[in-house]
């Protein structure tokens, strides 16, 4: 594990990472903070926990979107294989008369 430390609205917070995911929660981290200004930017009366709870839950539509994106790529990924491998058999089945 790997100690690093991630800025977000201008606090530091301490992590401990593999190595590996190191970059990766870098980039992560960057994002969220990005979100947040954001946020505190458009809504510059609100306290701190008010605009991280709405950039949370903006975080969180993005995720349950790509997760649905993801769910119907795989949906119609299955669709397409079940077409190719029928015709795949029906094929091989003209072949073999």
């Amino acid at each position: 594990m790997k100690s690093i430390k991630i800025t977000i609205l201008g606090k530091q917070y301490p992590l401990k990472v593999e190595e590996s995911e190191e970059e990766a929660m870098k980039r992560i981290a960057g994002y969220v903070d990005d979100k947040f200004r954001q946020y505190k930017k458009e809504l510059n009366k609100q306290p701190d926990t008010t605009i991280m709870t709405l950039a949370a839950l903006s975080i969180a539509e993005e995720l349950f979107e790509e997760r649905k994106r993801n769910r119907e790529l795989n949906q119609q990924e299955d669709k397409t294989l079940k077409n190719v491998n029928e015709s795949l058999e029906n094929f091989i089945e003209e072949i073999r008369q």
